[in-house]
C-alpha cells in the first residue's frame, strides 16, 4: 500500500503527510518508510514546557465529538462495550492501553508505539522495546508510532506537532490494513483534528491566568 495523503486545515491545525521525510524526524529510527504518515501541527502562544504537559495530561474523551467517534467504532467493530472508565490524560490512557514509551525529551518530545491488528474491535496493543522496534517483523500485524512535538518558536510561542506513522510486517497484514484505513481514516483524522485546537485552548488559557 502505497503512502496515503490528506490535507485539511480546521481552527488552525494543519494535517499533511506531504511534508518530506528527513532525518531528523524522530520517527525515522522507527519507521523510515510508513505505510501511512499524517502529521498535524499548530501554534500556541504559550511555553513549550506548558504545551508538552497539558498535551500529556490532556483528557481525550472530555470532547464529547471524540466520544462519539468512539462509539461509532465500538458499533461498526461489533466490540464489547468497554468497562466505565476514570477521566485521565492521555499518556497515561495509552500506556495503560499497552502502547510503549519509546522516547521521552521532557517538554519537548514524546513518542510511543506499539504492534497491532487495528482490524480487530479490540486491537490489542502490544509495546516493543524502543532497541528492537525498527526491526519487528512479526506476522500480521502493524507497527504504529505516534509523537507529540512541542518547539519553541519564542519565549511564549510553540509549534505543536503530532505525528503517526504507521507500517504493515507482511502482505497479509497490509491487505487487511488497506481495508480497514479505508474507512477508519476518517474518524482517525477527526480526532486528531479536535485533539489539538482542544490542546491550544487549553495550554492559552493556562498561560494568560498565569500572567493574570
Amino acid at each position: 500500500m502505497g503512502r496515503i495523503h490528506s490535507l485539511a486545515e480546521d481552527a488552525g491545525v494543519l494535517a499533511s503527510t506531504r511534508m518530506p521525510l528527513n532525518s531528523t524526524d524522530p520517527l525515522d529510527r522507527f519507521i523510515p518508510a510508513p505505510d501511512i504518515r499524517e502529521r498535524f501541527h499548530t501554534t500556541i502562544r504559550a511555553p513549550a514546557p506548558l504545551v508538552m504537559e497539558v498535551a500529556a495530561n490532556f483528557d481525550l474523551q472530555s470532547l464529547f465529538l471524540v466520544r462519539a467517534i468512539f462509539r461509532l467504532r465500538e458499533k461498526l467493530m461489533r466490540a464489547t462495550p468497554p468497562a466505565p472508565r476514570q477521566p485521565q490524560g492521555l499518556l497515561a490512557e495509552t500506556r495503560g492501553l499497552g502502547w510503549g514509551l519509546l522516547v521521552e525529551e521532557p517538554g519537548r518530545l514524546i513518542v510511543c508505539g506499539a504492534v497491532c491488528q487495528p482490524w480487530l474491535a479490540s486491537a490489542g496493543f502490544t509495546p516493543i522495546p524502543a532497541e528492537r522496534f525498527q526491526a519487528y517483523a512479526g506476522p500480521n500485524q502493524v507497527k504504529i508510532v505516534w509523537t507529540l512535538e512541542a518547539e519553541p518558536l519564542g519565549p511564549e510561542v510553540t509549534r505543536f506537532s503530532h505525528e503517526t506513522r504507521a507500517l504493515a510486517t507482511d502482505g497479509a497484514a497490509r491487505i487487511r490494513f488497506r481495508r480497514y484505513w479505508r474507512w477508519a481514516r476518517f474518524g482517525i483524522i477527526s480526532i486528531r483534528l479536535l485533539l489539538l485546537p482542544a490542546i491550544r485552548r487549553e495550554a492559552e488559557r493556562r498561560w494568560v491566568a498565569r500572567g493574570a
